[in-house]
Order: structure tokens, then C-alpha cells, then sequence
């Protein structure tokens, strides 16, 4: 068993309770961020009010993400990890040739760049303290030009940030990684994507898990993750 204290966002479905769930049988503690609290409640029934904690907060809100790192020193004194998880995917279409309404976009690229950047603001000092790990969730998509892909250039995004946030962090003892997984079965995906090979939640966990587990002396920078027969592009 391990005190260790690990936050999550976006925690209430696909990798994020995933990732609850291997790092409860790992020993952490959990700290679970979702925009509805109550949407967390089955998993925190499932791992145990006692190493379980649920959190409301929009990421792509400061007060209410910097409130949930506070939330979460508070309850348990200390967070060794954050996983900045939380995402938005849309179809989009720049010549209006489908996808979705442009009104519609802003929330995405808030919740995934903004909303990714703020909560390791807020997590980052936290973690200081005891030279802990920050995991970013990112996908193959921000390695390679997508068409039509705006969700693309938020996970480009992403992939500059953590760069960036490693770049900083050099001598403080906090380590960053990011996941980049290729299509996972989770309810953001589309139908075409459905027909491709697919990851399951639980494989990124253990991609994620993995990175956590290694020794301080060990900064796993990146993990790419694809379902086999994937196209290496895709």
C-alpha cells in the first residue's frame, strides 16, 4: 500500500475512471474531478469513500480547478500526481461542409488547451512539494496533420505544453509525461471511428499506471499508445 495522492479530471468515465481504478488497486488515494459531483458518485461507491474523494469543477475555470487542488491537500495533505485528463472532441468542418456549429468549438479548445494548461498551473506547486508527476493526456492526433481537425490542433497543443511545463521543471524533481493514445473506445468517438481498431480505457490506465511506477530516477516523457493494426497516421 502507498499514501500517495493522485488527482484526476475528467474521472467520471473512460480513461479517467479507468486510471481510478488501477491506481486504487495500486494503493493511492484519489482525488476525482468532474464538472457534476454526482456523476462521480458510482465510482467513489465502487472504490471506497475512504480513499475517494469527488470534486466538481469546470478545468477551463481557474477558481474552480485551483479550489479542487486545494479540496484535495486539505483532505488527504499532500498530491503526488494530477492527471490532466478532461477533453472535448467535435467534428468540425472549416467550409462549413458538416461538423459541428463554430459556437460550439470554443468550449473545446477551452477545455482542452486552457482547461489542460490551468490545471497543471494549479496542481504544479502541489506536486513541487513532493517532486511528484504530472500526467497530460494527449493523443496521436497532435503528431500528425488531421483535415477538417480542430481537435487536432488543441492536442498539438497539448504536446507543446508539455514540453514546455518539462522544460520548467527541470530541478524541481517533478517529472511530466504525456499519453498519447490512438482511438479508444469511449463515448467521444465517431462512427467511423468505431469501425477502426480500437483501444480499451483500461489500456491507456495501464500506460499511465506505468509511467507513475518508475522511479523518481525515471521521467517517462511520452507514451504513444495504438490499438494493433492502426494506421500509423491515423
Amino acid at each position: 500500500m502507498t499514501d500517495r495522492v493522485l488527482l484526476i479530471t475528467g474521472a467520471s468515465r473512460g480513461l479517467g475512471a479507468a486510471t481510478a481504478r488501477r491506481a486504487a488497486a495500486a494503493g493511492y488515494r484519489l482525488a476525482l474531478v468532474s464538472r457534476n459531483a454526482e456523476s462521480l458518485a458510482p465510482l467513489v461507491e465502487e472504490l471506497g469513500a475512504d480513499k475517494a474523494l469527488a470534486l466538481a469543477a469546470d478545468v477551463a475555470d481557474w477558481d474552480q480547478i485551483s479550489g479542487a487542488v486545494a479540496a484535495t491537500e486539505e483532505r488527504f495533505g499532500r498530491l503526488d500526481a494530477a492527471f490532466a485528463n478532461a477533453g472535448q472532441m467535435l467534428p468540425v468542418s472549416f467550409f462549413g461542409k458538416g461538423g459541428t456549429d463554430p459556437r460550439q468549438w470554443r468550449e473545446m479548445v477551452l477545455t482542452n488547451v486552457y482547461g489542460t494548461a490551468i490545471t497543471a498551473r494549479a496542481a504544479l506547486p502541489a506536486l513541487a512539494k513532493t517532486e511528484g508527476h504530472l500526467v497530460l493526456t494527449g493523443s496521436v492526433a497532435g503528431r500528425y496533420i488531421r483535415p477538417a481537425n480542430l481537435y487536432s490542433a488543441t492536442k498539438w497543443a497539448v504536446t507543446g505544453l508539455a514540453g514546455s511545463i518539462r522544460a520548467e521543471a527541470v530541478g524541481t524533481g517533478v517529472r511530466v509525461t504525456l499519453v498519447q493514445p490512438g482511438i479508444v473506445e469511449t463515448e467521444l468517438i465517431t462512427e467511423e471511428m468505431r469501425r477502426k481498431p480500437k483501444l480499451d480505457p483500461d489500456d491507456i490506465a495501464r500506460a499511465v499506471c506505468y509511467a507513475l511506477e518508475q522511479p523518481k530516477t525515471v521521467d517517462v516523457n511520452e507514451i504513444v499508445v495504438r490499438p494493433t493494426g492502426q494506421d500509423p497516421e491515423r
